[in-house]
């Protein structure tokens, strides 16, 4: 199944597959993937949690003992706790946002649904992701999972690839294409 999907390779595709199908055996798939989701929200709003993922200064004890504390203080448990835990014993934890980005992509492929990934400027509302998704449901027919990504530097509106086809509503791209326009009329 990895082989088949482009964003499922390397280290991480091989950890998301593994994951993916003891999650799918053990009918746990959702569960997983939101406790994956917490993690991963976990590790946006926190400097010292990024700090104990991708740097390399800790030991594996030490990672393992605060990513322990971490979890239980989070309430992740089961499958994606031990998962996460083996990541940590086999010193693969710096490499968690891609296994679960790969993990989502297998559960998305699993659900019949189509990912999309979307830049925007800022943190979206639930009501403006709601409404991303039925617009994107509209186009594909199907339900999209969304793997969203806030750059700054693209000043307003948005970036949404999916699959081979990719919209830039960007301001910042509009405002290139204007100064080039400019250029060229000069």
């Amino acid at each position: 199944m990895a082989a088949e999907d482009p964003s499922v390779s390397g280290v991480s595709g091989r950890y998301a597959t593994a994951l993916f199908e003891l999650a799918r055996d053990e009918k746990s798939i959702d569960a997983v993937k939101a406790d994956l989701e917490k993690f991963e929200a976990m590790l946006a709003d926190s400097t010292d949690l990024k700090r104990l993922v991708r740097s390399p200064v800790f030991s594996a004890g030490e990672q393992s003992r605060a990513l322990a504390a971490v979890l239980d203080k989070a309430g992740i448990s089961g499958v994606a706790a031990r998962f996460l835990k083996v990541l940590t014993a086999n010193r693969r934890l710096f490499a968690v946002t891609d296994v679960i980005r790969a993990f989502r992509a297998l559960v998305a492929k699993f659900k019949g649904e189509a990912t999309a990934d979307v830049t925007v400027a800022e943190k979206l509302s639930d009501k403006n992701l709601d409404a991303l998704k039925t617009a994107l449901k509209s186009v594909t027919g199907k339900d999209v999972a969304l793997n969203v990504n806030v750059d700054p530097s693209i000043i307003g509106g948005l970036v949404v690839k999916l699959g081979s086809r990719m919209v830039d509503s960007s301001l910042r791209t509009k405002l290139n294409s204007i100064k080039h326009a400019m250029k060229e009329a000069g």
